[in-house]
């Protein structure tokens, strides 16, 4: 087995300060408790932040004007500033880039269909995993998100779908872990904001868990830690080629686990919730878009996920000075036939934002 640079947990950065969506619900109120408030103001702030949506003192009249201001330095310290949004899609898509207390870049993506409107998150900024045809991947990792910064994400999506920045006014309703970042390498803070996310106010956001979607390259034992947390969300696996030759160098977190380790991890899940597992695979041109692993990958997700199987095939978004590109139609119809005549559901994944760098594999975070 050769040996694996990978980083699991951020170099040493520091995190911003602690943030009312950091706290759980009794936290909150001794935090209030110590800035000499009553308990109750825990709740108020509580419900401004996670069903109000608002951040600002001056919308907080429920609270007294001498204590507002105070409490929301001190308990909802400000996370982003936003650089630039970038739209495309008919205005459908928008592609946030947002800056952090210590500058680290980071970008979200939010996306308008005809019946949802799903937002793209990231748990840290850039990634340690490597992979060699995801622009994310190649910028290395800065650092893991704070709980409250991939809250906060969802936060300024909600907002953003209120106002209308994707057309006429509209709710936010799914959640997707893929922007930047492995999220289950930052595997606590990353539950906790699922938690944030989804319980109802004023405790969260009240985002459906079954509308949120957590992704994974394959970090089997953070893969069966969640499965003990008794969550509803989907599970999205990048596998992104079936046989272990080939994902040792495009997955390179691979030589620790294989896949046949972490397809029965994915399964485990699977049998706790009930849920479909998403394979995601980025289809890409003369390195894993033959015949052969297509009736591979049906075999063997058959064999390890049964009906709990879905692919998702992702044509190959193109990133500055890949050697890469994604495969031609006719050789994408053609692995999605064969998977689906190994009886495993196989669909093409709508592909938005890749004039304004906002797709699945492109997110770079440049100033």
């Amino acid at each position: 087995m050769s040996s694996l640079p990978l980083v699991f947990d951020a170099p040493k950065r520091g995190l911003p300060p602690s943030h009312l969506a950091d706290l759980s619900a009794d936290d909150r109120r001794a935090a209030v408790v110590a800035l000499g408030e009553k308990p109750f103001r825990a709740n108020q702030l509580s419900r401004h932040y996670f069903a109000r949506l608002t951040v600002d003192p001056a919308d907080m009249t429920d609270i007294p004007a001498a204590s507002r201001e105070r409490l929301v330095a001190e308990m909802m310290p400000p996370l982003f500033t936003v650089v630039r949004a970038m739209s495309c899609d008919d205005g459908e898509t928008v592609k946030t880039l947002l800056r952090a207390h210590d500058g680290t870049l980071i970008e979200s993506v939010l996306m308008r269909y005809p019946d949802r409107a799903t937002l793209c998150i990231s748990s840290q900024a850039g990634c340690g995993m490597a992979c060699p045809f995801c622009a994310t991947g190649q910028g290395g990792l800065t650092r893991n998100l704070s709980t409250a910064e991939i809250v906060d994400q969802v936060r300024m999506g909600a907002v953003a779908m209120r106002e209308g920045a994707t057309g006429a006014p509209g709710r936010l309703s799914n959640i997707v872990f893929m922007g930047m970042g492995e999220p289950l390498a930052n595997y606590r803070r990353v539950i906790d904001a699922v938690h944030r996310i989804c319980d109802p106010a004023p405790d969260g956001l009240g985002i459906s868990q079954r509308s949120v979607t957590v992704s994974t390259v394959g970090l089997v034992p953070a893969i069966r830690k969640l499965t003990e947390e008794g969550l509803q969300v989907r599970l999205a696996v990048s596998l992104h080629t079936p046989d272990d030759e080939l994902r040792d160098t495009l997955v390179p977190v691979n030589n620790r686990w294989k896949v046949a380790e972490v397809l029965e991890a994915a399964r485990g899940y699977a049998d706790r919730t009930g849920r479909r597992v998403s394979i995601e695979y980025a289809l890409i041109r003369d390195v894993n878009d033959q015949p052969w692993r297509a009736d591979l990958l049906g075999k063997l997700l058959r064999r390890h996920l049964g009906q709990f199987a879905h692919v998702n095939v992702i044509p190959l978004n193109p990133t500055p000075g890949s050697k890469w590109d994604a495969s031609p139609k006719p050789v994408e119809r053609e692995f999605v036939r064969r998977v689906n005549a190994q009886g495993v559901a196989c669909t093409v994944r709508d592909t938005r934002g890749q004039e304004i760098a906002a797709a699945c594999g492109q997110l770079a975070a440049e100033g």
